[in-house]
C-alpha cells in the first residue's frame, strides 16, 4: 500500500476510530493514543491486509489494542508500585460490570452510561452496527464472528442493553 493509500485511510477512519476508542476507554488522552497505535499496527500489518473492507479491518486492529491495553493495564493494577508512575484514569472493563455496580450509580438516563455497563464484546457490537453503521458482513470481519454470531450477540447486547435500562428507570419510547 503506499503512502498516499495510508493517507487517505488516516483521513477517512481516524475521527471514527476515535470516537469508538474514546467510547470503549472513556478517555479522550487515550483513545487519542489507542488512534495513533491503531494506525501504526496497521502500517506494519499492512502485508496481511487481505483485501478485507478497510473500515472493518481498521475497526479489529483498534479493537483488539483496546483489549491489549486494557490487559496491561490490569497487570499494572496488581503490582502497586506501578500505580506511582501511570494515571489514575480508570479503563472500562471488557467484561463488563457486576450488576451491583449497575444499580449502585447514582445517575441515570443517558444512554451512554447505560452502554458503559454492558460488557465490552457488547459494547462493541451496538456500537459498530447502530453508531458506525457496519453492515453484519463488516461485523463479522471486524470482530471475527460468523454471522449468526453476530446476529446473536447483536440480539443479547439489545436485550441486555433494555435489562440495564430497565432497572435504571430508564424507558424506550418506542415501548410506550
Amino acid at each position: 500500500m503506499k503512502k498516499q493509500q495510508l493517507e487517505t485511510l488516516y483521513e477517512n477512519y481516524s475521527k471514527p476510530l476515535y470516537y469508538f476508542l474514546w467510547k470503549m476507554s472513556g478517555s479522550s488522552h487515550l483513545a487519542e493514543d489507542l488512534t495513533q497505535e491503531t494506525f501504526v499496527r496497521a502500517t506494519i500489518s499492512l502485508h496481511t491486509y487481505e483485501g478485507e473492507e478497510a473500515r472493518a479491518w481498521l475497526f479489529k486492529v483498534a479493537r483488539n489494542i483496546y483489549i491489549d491495553e486494557w490487559r496491561k493495564r490490569k497487570r499494572r493494577q496488581a503490582i502497586p508500585f506501578l500505580n506511582l508512575f501511570y494515571s489514575n484514569e480508570e479503563m472500562i472493563s471488557p467484561y463488563g460490570l457486576p450488576e451491583e455496580s449497575v444499580l449502585a450509580q447514582e445517575s441515570a438516563g443517558d444512554l451512554n452510561e447505560l452502554l458503559s455497563f454492558l460488557p465490552e464484546h457488547y459494547r462493541t457490537i451496538l456500537y459498530l452496527r447502530e453508531v458506525e453503521q457496519f453492515t453484519y458482513a463488516e461485523i463479522q470481519e471486524a470482530m471475527d464472528l460468523s454471522e449468526g454470531q453476530v446476529k446473536v450477540n447483536l440480539y443479547r447486547a439489545r436485550k441486555k442493553l433494555e435489562a440495564i435500562g430497565k432497572k435504571r428507570g430508564w424507558q424506550d419510547e418506542r415501548m410506550e
